[in-house]
């Protein structure tokens, strides 16, 4: 009987359980899980059919606004071993990916599964990282990637990863990753996260903490020796349109006001207009970007990332935060491709389309 090949339906479920049941002893997807991922989640999951029997299937999860996905997990019935289900599933998992205008497919799979690396090999993933006790039973994961939709590649530069730990870090995470790839002996931490934050908040926003303005991120930045070039598209307070009363904004207005005076004593360069990536990162800059969170997870917010490289096809990102989407992990959120595109409509923020960046060099190295 021929091997049939669709999307699962909430009907599968049984068969999705029993098959978990049977391919997995830990780190096995739920009921209420699978549920979700075929019914709500950004994801395919594919399953092989053999004569109404379920065979297989592959799960894939999609980066929302990014050229990613992930492949979480292949499974195929011990009935179908030994059949080279597993490549065809991997195949059709890499179509699906293409047909969401995917470039880059990144998968995780256990250090003791030889079979699954030599599958994986075969298909011509490269292993880029190794993570530590990974799974349920302690056992670390090796990290594979492969680019699916072929066209010249250049790799993103090497910059350490620093997930923020609160709703409001997100610009002392980027600042702490961008001065650790800089200068590698720095090493990140809470309290410098918290202490940055301390120095560059607005101190109020719509609701809850204040978060960062460019204004006070470079300053901080400036303040721990490095160079630093801040991009505007204009030179008043950010984000006064979120806030209703008026002392809030009057405070925000001086604090603003305090940034810009404290700047004027610095070296910090000012330009303004569009930010122009290639040539800053080509000079060894890394840039804070502010975007709006709405092109990556739905929420109507300002959010710092940092980008880590470019090339002719896609902006690579660090994104500081992993506390959005289920089955989301540090390693999802670590050079992000992003279509340039895409790149330029979620660096918009707000109705009057604001544009800012803060971008790092080491002293010695000049943006001009």
């Amino acid at each position: 009987m021929q091997i049939e090949f669709r999307l699962a339906t909430l009907e599968d479920l049984p068969a999705l359980l029993a098959l978990e049941n049977q391919c997995f002893v830990s780190d096995r997807l739920n009921a209420r899980s699978l549920r979700w991922m075929i019914a709500h989640a950004n994801a395919s999951l594919l399953v092989a059919q053999r004569d109404g029997q379920l065979m297989g299937y592959a799960l894939l999860l999609f980066h929302r606004n990014t050229s990613l996905a992930r492949l979480y997990s292949i499974a195929i019935a011990p009935a179908a071993r030994g059949e080279g289900l597993g490549a065809r599933l991997l195949e059709r998992a890499e179509r699906c990916a293409l047909e969401h205008d995917r470039a880059y497919l990144r998968l995780e799979v256990r250090v003791d599964n030889p079979r699954a690396i030599a599958l994986y090999e075969r298909h011509g993933y490269r292993r880029f990282a190794q993570v530590e006790d990974y799974y349920e039973d302690h056992v670390s994961a090796l990290r594979y990637e492969k680019r699916i939709l072929q066209r010249p590649a250049s790799e993103a530069r090497k910059v350490p990863y620093y997930a923020q730990t609160t709703d409001f870090t997100c610009g002392p995470a980027c600042l702490l990753m961008a001065m650790a790839a800089l200068r590698p002996q720095l090493q990140p931490t809470r309290q410098e996260e918290v202490r940055l934050w301390r120095e560059a908040t607005t101190v109020f926003m719509t609701s809850g903490h204040g978060g960062c303005s460019p204004h006070g991120l470079a300053l901080a930045a400036w303040r721990r020796g490095f160079r630093v070039h801040l991009q505007l598209s204009s030179d008043g307070p950010l984000f006064l349109d979120g806030v209703r009363q008026a002392n809030k904004k009057e405070v925000m207005r001086l604090v603003h006001e305090d940034f810009c005076t404290q700047l004027q004593d610095t070296d910090v360069q000012l330009g303004h207009g569009p930010l122009d990536l290639p040539p800053l990162l080509a000079k060894g800059g890394l840039a804070l970007v502010l975007i709006s969170n709405y092109r990556l997870t739905g929420s109507k917010a300002p959010h710092w990332v940092l980008v880590t490289g470019c090339n002719a096809d896609f902006v690579y990102l660090h994104d500081p935060d992993t506390d959005h989407g289920r089955h989301r992990l540090a390693l999802d959120c670590q050079h992000l491709p992003v279509s340039h595109g895409e790149f330029q409509r979620m660096s918009l923020f707000g109705g009057r389309k604001v544009r800012a960046a803060v971008v790092l060099f080491e002293r010695g190295i000049t943006s001009a």
